[in-house]
């Protein structure tokens, strides 16, 4: 082959024809006539002309991809070649289908081992996501088959060539370039010999696809989050507290955060002066302002526009005492969730026992889990969130030591990783040296990231100055954890052996 002096992937036009039907009778040599007429090109180029696209070295045509939309639903499982192209007429065409449907693939002899399929089929798939399709689907040729077909099933055939102990050069490629088997088609090519009349359903996911909505809400893909990391002070009454926290509010829906998030038990102070009553009592009495409280935040978040995750506070349910927040939604809806596991401490000096509602909550900006504090630690709760399909975790929490932070810090940092999700931690600083039991606190407001190549080397997005009152205000991109999922170095969520163990809630 000549020294190559450029590669240019192009559209293809009917002034191509005879060069192409040449690269075609070039590449097919078992497969006579294999190639298509010059009508059938000019259809495809007038009904979809960038589904048309051939590859160019140094100005001769090296490879060439061929392709429509169809609409997925309307074939059978179990479709041909000759059904899925209307009898090789492409009347199966349509703008309004879901799905592009790869006709023909090749590359001449003489240009192979370049990766030049490989360009083809990125610009299907990048064609794929400009269109807002549900993916690319082709019947893959085996042509190796002939040569295992008197000892193994097509199936066995298949799982041999995945699992490396069979060298199929055309179906370990496409497998390769994230395509997936889905199944066997049997008599779907007219005159595949070599494939024993078999084929491969091949299949690739538009993990970007977004069905239509026709209503004019969407879901954000870039969310910015607004962490609070709150000085303890003493406030004289409610109404104190709560004009420092809507200050807040106000502050990061001015930067136009999407979420805003507190601390558990920010509201603390309101303690002081139950300073006579035992800890138990005082805690109880806390508890009471605990509803309008969340009145309070729900009527921020709509006049802020703003979600709010209230943190947490004591709530009183019958006579049992719970450790509970709110996220208050700026559409005006609200959901409550619950501290599962109380620490030892939350247990014996206040008589606090853990909740039983664990879930994830769908807002404008994906779905959301909460954990307060200590409920990071337990990586099966977050794993239950992320089998409900949580992108970004929230983490609510109170330390008084370094080493409590730690342990929030380092767990928090685990759960993005292993979960394949963000997480931000948000925990109070200062002290309260007239409330028992909340003498001095220790913070370090954070945003974790996965470490892989789309994010930071470390995993750290975003922190804040340890033990000074600041708010943090982070970007976090959703779509790069679809892609993390589909393309990442290591795929902790796909790659978990439920074969030998799972986890489900009871």
């Amino acid at each position: 082959m000549k020294e190559i002096e450029n590669i240019e992937l192009t559209y293809l036009s009917l002034n191509d024809y005879e060069e192409l039907k040449q690269a075609m009778i070039a590449s097919y040599t078992t497969m006579p006539d294999a190639y298509w007429r010059e009508h059938q090109i000019k259809t495809l180029i007038d009904e979809f002309p960038d589904g048309q696209v051939v590859i160019k070295v140094n100005n001769q045509i090296a490879g060439c991809a061929l392709s429509i939309i169809v609409d997925y639903d309307k074939f059978d499982d179990f479709h041909t070649y000759k059904e899925i192209t209307g009898n090789y007429t492409f009347s199966t065409h349509t703008n309004d289908g879901d799905v592009i449907y790869g006709i023909e693939v090749f590359i001449k002899p003489e240009f192979r081992g370049l990766r030049l399929g490989r360009r083809l089929y990125d610009y299907r798939k990048e064609l794929c996501e400009r269109l807002n399709l549900k993916g690319l689907a082709f019947g893959g040729r085996i042509p190796n088959y002939k040569n295992y077909a008197d000892k193994l099933s097509p199936k066995e055939y298949i799982d041999r060539v995945k699992s490396k102990e069979i060298h199929d050069p055309v179906l370990n490629f496409q497998i390769s370039n994230d395509f997936h088997p889905t199944r066997i088609l049997k008599n779907y090519l007219e005159g595949d010999a070599d494939s024993q009349d078999y084929a491969v359903l091949l299949e690739w996911d538009n993990i970007y696809y977004e069905k239509v909505n026709k209503k004019a809400t969407t879901i954000k893909k870039i969310v910015r989050l607004g962490l609070i990391q709150w000085q303890m002070r003493l406030y004289t009454d409610l109404d104190e507290l709560m004009q420092q926290a809507e200050f807040f509010v106000d502050a990061v829906s001015g930067y136009r955060s999407d979420f805003a998030l507190f601390p558990e038990f920010f509201n603390a102070p309101l303690m002081a002066d139950k300073n006579h009553l035992s800890t138990p009592e005082a805690i109880r009495e806390l508890a009471k302002h605990t509803a309008e409280i969340a009145k309070r935040f729900s009527k921020l978040a709509i006049s802020y526009n703003i979600n709010i995750i209230t943190g947490s506070m004591p709530e009183m349910v019958g006579d049992k005492l719970y450790n509970v927040g709110y996220l208050c939604r700026r559409d005006g809806s609200m959901e409550r969730y619950e501290k599962l596991h109380v620490t030892p401490d939350e247990a014996k000096v206040w008589g606090m026992v853990g909740g039983n509602k664990l879930e994830a909550f769908d807002t404008d900006c994906g779905k959301i889990g909460v954990l307060i504090c200590y409920d990071s630690e337990f990586p099966e709760l977050s794993r239950l969130l992320a089998d409900e399909g949580m992108d970004i975790l929230f983490v609510p929490f109170l330390t008084d030591t370094q080493n409590g932070f730690s342990r929030v810090r380092h767990c928090a940092q685990a759960r993005a990783i292993e979960n394949e999700c963000y997480v931000a931690i948000a925990g109070s600083v200062g002290n309260l040296p007239k409330v028992q039991n909340m003498d001095i606190q220790f913070a370090q407001s954070m945003v974790f990231t996965p470490c892989d190549f789309a994010f930071p080397t470390n995993g750290v997005k975003a922190e804040a100055t340890q033990n000074t009152e600041m708010i943090l205000i982070a970007d976090v991109d959703i779509d790069l954890l679809r892609e993390l999922n589909q393309f990442g170095s290591v795929k902790n969520l796909k790659d978990r052996r439920k074969d030998i163990f799972e986890l489900r809630k009871r």
